[in-house]
């Protein structure tokens, strides 16, 4: 083997490895505390037909049914996040009292339960609260 092709070859290991390095995400841990359904809203279906309308004749009546949504808790050694999962119409039933991996990408928090399937899944983050025990060091710190 020659220099130029011990080069190439060190050079192309050299590309792919830091390739891969860049691939890899860092995830904090966290534990899934609980699971609540949540009013997320209403959903409204009418009586209206389109022979009603043209004669006139259809009446007002509308049902109504509440939608709930999975609301999880998340919490991690400083914080406590409540999550629901963007996909609203298929989503995932987590297991509560796992370890659950997440990373924040963009707007939304990507989860995964290494001990379950092992799929990411995103969710909106309704709210993120300190821990008691971050709050109580923060004050005894001042």
């Amino acid at each position: 083997m020659n220099l130029k092709s011990a080069v190439t070859v060190f050079t192309f290991g050299l590309l792919l490895s830091t390739s891969c390095q860049a691939k890899k995400r860092n995830y904090q841990r966290g534990s899934l505390l609980k699971m609540q359904s949540t009013s997320c809203g209403y959903q409204e279906k009418g009586g209206r037909t389109v022979a009603g309308e043209l004669l006139g004749t259809d009446g007002q009546h509308t049902k109504s049914q509440q939608l709930l949504c999975q609301e999880y808790t998340l919490q991690t050694d400083q914080l406590i996040y409540r999550l629901r999962p963007t996909d609203e119409k298929h989503p995932a039933l987590l297991p509560i009292g796992e370890t659950a991996e997440f990373r924040i990408h963009k707007d939304k928090l990507i989860l995964r339960v290494p001990e379950g399937d092992d799929k990411e899944r995103s969710y909106y983050v309704i709210s993120m609260t300190p821990r008691a025990t971050t709050q109580a060091r923060v004050t005894t710190d001042n």
